[in-house]
């Protein structure tokens, strides 16, 4: 069965990024960047098509909530290698591709709509799920609730509800000093006791290597999880320094989880505890990763939605035994949004653990009447 043809279908969504402004305010005898919404980003999305000889249809979005496009010449050059290739040889095509990236001056990770779409068409071959094709290791997976964190009430008030849906993981983004957050750390831990697993993302805090580490203490008191992205993930020394220095696990990467090659070195020289990961790489690439960090006895932990408006993910969460918990956002913001262009099965948590469809491939349900209406344009 050899790839056929190629095709890219665009289309618009509702804004699910901001534009912002950025100004300087002082705080605890320091400066720190502070951004203002300033409305809503014109978002495009690209839905990529993988035909087969033998009629088979692979079909995934690019991306996820994010990097959700694929460049004209990132396409020319998918079409020109792969079409002909045999479709469920993704290994062999995975390693052509990502050897092309440099002659090419691609991304790496600039195929994974491919490959995911490749595990598409195997599963629909053999009439079985993507989850059960990789060897299913949990029925279903356990969802953690990113709490609304832009001040101490709404955040507290959040985590309340987010209870009372069945979650028990939640995850705080206060990004407030290092004293502050501090405070409404240990209030988060006392306003939902002890049975609650807490994680602390330090995404935008910009805590200096002495902050993170007195945040870091603060976690270790209070029973937390994990210390996510406590600094800048090319910090490298920093990081070994902090991770040495903490028990609590570091988990970082988020942003240079493109590139297997980084996220295999950082862990390696202790730079990080837990690995940030994303299978919009392609599957292919993350259980290689998957499989690396499971022989340094650590996880992966796969940062939310996943492709597919986060189908991709519930498979992953049901398949990969070494990763804990399935990232979901309030408010359909990155999973429901798909029914805007015809996905009808969005994955969505009950009572806080979310399962993948059972249909074959990913086992996406689609309206394609309202997909093709939603179609500005197919590349």
């Amino acid at each position: 069965m050899k790839i056929e043809a190629i095709h890219l279908s665009v289309l618009d969504l509702p804004g699910r990024s901001s534009l912002f402004s950025l100004t300087r305010s002082r705080e605890d005898g320091r400066f720190y960047w502070r951004s203002q919404t300033q409305g809503p980003a014109e978002t495009e999305i690209h839905v990529l098509h993988v035909r087969t000889t033998e009629g088979i249809e692979g079909v995934c979005t690019v991306g996820d909530a994010r990097y959700s496009t694929l460049r004209p010449i990132e396409l020319e050059h998918m079409r020109a290698l792969a079409v002909g290739h045999d479709a469920l040889d993704r290994r062999g095509l995975r390693e052509l591709l990502h050897h092309a990236a440099r002659s090419a001056f691609l991304a790496p990770g600039w195929f994974g709509a491919l490959d995911n779409c490749l595990w598409d068409i195997h599963g629909k071959a053999e009439g079985r799920p993507v989850h059960e094709l990789i060897g299913t290791a949990r029925p279903h997976g356990e969802a953690y609730y990113n709490i609304r964190s832009g001040d101490l009430n709404s955040a507290l008030a959040d985590a309340e509800y987010a209870m009372g849906e069945g979650f028990a993981a939640l995850k705080d983004h206060f990004a407030q000093s290092w004293r502050r957050n501090c405070d409404w750390l240990r209030r988060l831990r006392q306003t939902v006791g002890g049975a609650i697993a807490l994680m602390h993302d330090a995404a935008g805090c910009q805590y200096t290597l002495d902050e993170a580490l007195a945040v870091g203490k603060v976690l270790e008191e209070t029973d937390f999880l994990w210390f996510e992205e406590p600094l800048p993930d090319r910090s490298l020394v920093e990081l070994q320094v902090l991770c040495k220095s903490l028990s609590i696990p570091i988990l970082a990467l988020e942003t240079l989880m493109h590139d297997m090659d980084l996220c295999r070195a950082w862990l390696q020289v202790g730079a990080t505890d837990l690995v940030r990961a994303n299978a919009r790489v392609g599957v292919t690439s993350l259980l290689d990763l998957a499989a690396f960090a499971a022989r340094h006895n650590t996880s992966v932990e796969l940062n939310g939605p996943g492709g597919l408006f986060g189908l991709v993910h519930a498979h992953m969460i049901c398949a990969i035994p070494n990763t804990s918990r399935y990232e979901y956002f309030p408010d359909g913001s990155r999973d429901e949004l798909g029914r805007e262009i015809g996905l009808l099965n969005p994955p969505v948590p009950a009572n806080g653990m979310i399962a993948p469809p059972s249909g074959p491939g990913w086992g996406a349900e689609w309206d394609w009447k309202r997909f093709r209406d939603k179609t500005t344009a197919t590349l």
